[in-house]
């Protein structure tokens, strides 16, 4: 099962490299990786998917907290969260295929953000489910080029404060 972390860390050289160390050290598979500062410079925040069962998150949990630069672990899929993901996906524009590009970017909240004579360059962000969807839709036609953020996501916040 995927498990996404939000992980507070401090800003610091090679900080990131532990983490990842962490986990290329204990075998676990890094899916989706995202790191940038937060509001605060000295602190950057860390949103990292990987998949596996209880004990192994539970395992990668317990990690993270042991690293001395790391601030706040938290597991984002134990509440309600959203999460987004940037894809800038490059597919070929052709006068025949050029309309059709244009409906799916449209459908699917797109913009174009480069066009050349024979490729147009989209980018579009959503769930990860509806960046698959917009591919499956693009392939047919030619993707030629696709350059995917990774996962960053957010706890929603308590409706009742």
């Amino acid at each position: 099962m995927k498990h996404t972390f939000s992980v507070l860390l401090q800003n610091k050289p090679g900080v990131l490299s532990r983490v990842t160390g962490l986990f290329s050290g204990r075998g676990f598979n890094i899916e989706s990786l995202c790191v940038a500062e937060t509001l605060d410079p000295k602190v950057s925040c860390l949103t990292v998917v990987s998949r596996g069962d209880e004990a192994i998150i539970e395992q990668i949990n317990k990690q993270l907290n042991k690293l001395i630069d790391v601030i706040k672990v938290s597991e984002i899929n134990s509440k309600e969260y959203v999460e987004r993901e940037m894809v800038l996906i490059r597919v070929k524009a052709e006068a025949s295929t050029r309309a059709e590009v244009l409906r799916v970017v449209d459908i699917f909240r797109g913009k174009v953000v480069d066009v050349s004579a024979k490729s147009y360059a989209i980018e579009l962000t959503g769930s990860d489910s509806k960046i698959q969807a917009v591919i499956d839709i693009l392939r047919p036609i030619g993707i030629k080029e696709i350059v995917r953020t990774g996962t960053i996501a957010m706890a929603r916040a308590n409706k009742n404060k």
